[in-house]
C-alpha cells in the first residue's frame, strides 16, 4: 500500500463530503496522462466510496486530450469533459468548471498526476473539520522549487497568509469563488484573496511525484516576470482598493508638506541671505499642484470604493 493509501485509509470522510464535491482538472495537451489519470481516479473513488463528480476542462488542447478522456470514461457517469476552443489558462478552466457544477466543495487536481488521487479524501476530511480552504504543501524535489519558495515567502510576508504553499493541490468551498474576481492567471492568488476576505486556511503535506509523461506547461522566465507583476497588483488591490485614500492621501499630503518645506527654505534664503532661486519656486508650485491633485484623486477613489461596497452588498443580498 502506498503512503497516500495508508494515510487515507485511516480517514473517515463524512457522507455529505463524500457526495457533495467536484474534482476539477484543468488539462492542456495532457493526452499521454489521460489513461493513467482515469484509472487512478476510478480506483480512488471506488476504494473510498466517493460519490462526487469529476470535471476535466480541456483548455484548448491540440493533442486530443478531451476526446481521449471522453472515450476512456464513456462508461463512468461521474466523469465529464468541458472544452475551451482555445487555450485560455488555468484560472479560466477552474471558473468554467465552477459555473457548471452545483457541488459545494471543489478540489483542484492537476492532470499530470504529480499528486496522487489518494490525496482527495484527505482534503475532503480536512474540509469537514470546518476549514474554508485546504492547501497542499508539496513534499519532494521539483525543478522550480527555488522560484516557488521565493514566491511563497514573498506572499506570506506581504499578505500574512498562514500557509507555506499556495500553488499546489487545494480544496475549498465553491461559494468563495462568488466573492472573488479572478483575472487571468490569478488562480495563483486565490488563497491570498480569499484569506483577505476572512476565510480560514490550512494545509496538508502532499507527496510530489516526477511527471511521468508530457511536458510542463508552467516554465519560462516570462512567467516569473508576469508572476511578480501580478503579485504587486494583488498586493495593491488587497491593501489599498478598499481604502485608496490611505495610499493617495498619504502620498498627496507628503508632497504638499514637502512643497511647504521647500517654500519656507526659499523664503528664508531670499529674505535672510538675499539669494533667490527661480527653480525652487517652480519646484514649490509643482509639488503643491501634484500633491493636491493626488489627494483629490484619493477622495474620488474613496467614493468609487464605497460605491463598489454598496454594489457588492446588493449582490450578496440578492444571492440570499
Amino acid at each position: 500500500m502506498s503512503n497516500e493509501s495508508q494515510r487515507a485509509s485511516d480517514l473517515v470522510v463524512p457522507e455529505l463530503y463524500r457526495r457533495d464535491f467536484a474534482v476539477v482538472i484543468p488539462a492542456y495537451n495532457e493526452s499521454p496522462m489521460v489513461v493513467d489519470l482515469l484509472r487512478e481516479l476510478r480506483e480512488t473513488f471506488e476504494r473510498y466510496h466517493l460519490e462526487g463528480e469529476i470535471i476535466l476542462v480541456d483548455d484548448g488542447s491540440s493533442d486530443g486530450t478531451g476526446e481521449l478522456a471522453r472515450l476512456e470514461a464513456a462508461d463512468w457517469d461521474r466523469f465529464r469533459v468541458l472544452e475551451h476552443r482555445t487555450n485560455l489558462g488555468k484560472t479560466e478552466a477552474i471558473l468554467t468548471a465552477a459555473r457548471e457544477t452545483d457541488r459545494s466543495i471543489l478540489v483542484i487536481f492537476d492532470a499530470d498526476l504529480q499528486h496522487s488521487p489518494e490525496e482527495i479524501p484527505r482534503f475532503l476530511s480536512k474540509l469537514a473539520e470546518g476549514w474554508d480552504i485546504v492547501c497542499g504543501r508539496k513534499v519532494g524535489e521539483y525543478d522550480k522549487k527555488a522560484v516557488s519558495s521565493a514566491y511563497n515567502r514573498m506572499s506570506r510576508y506581504m499578505f500574512k497568509v498562514p500557509v507555506s504553499d499556495m500553488n499546489s493541490m487545494k480544496g475549498f468551498r465553491a461559494s468563495i469563488l462568488e466573492e472573488l474576481r479572478l483575472r487571468h492567471n490569478w488562480h495563483r492568488f486565490f488563497v491570498v484573496l480569499a484569506h483577505a476576505r476572512g476565510h480560514s486556511v490550512t494545509e496538508l503535506d502532499i507527496t510530489l511525484y516526477p511527471r511521468r509523461a508530457g511536458q510542463s506547461k508552467y516554465s519560462g522566465a516570462w512567467r516569473v516576470v508576469g508572476g511578480v507583476a501580478d503579485l504587486l497588483s494583488v498586493w495593491f488591490l488587497t491593501i489599498f482598493s478598499r481604502k485608496p485614500l490611505l495610499l493617495f492621501g498619504t502620498f498627496g499630503v507628503a508632497l504638499v508638506g514637502l512643497g511647504f518645506v521647500v517654500g519656507v527654505v526659499s523664503i528664508y534664503m531670499r529674505f535672510v541671505h538675499g539669494l533667490g532661486f527661480r527653480p525652487l519656486l517652480d519646484l514649490v508650485v509643482l509639488l503643491e499642484t501634484v500633491g493636491f491633485t493626488v489627494f483629490g484623486f484619493g477622495l474620488l477613489a474613496e467614493m468609487v470604493a464605497e460605491l463598489r461596497e454598496e454594489v457588492d452588498a446588493l449582490v450578496r443580498n440578492a444571492r440570499r
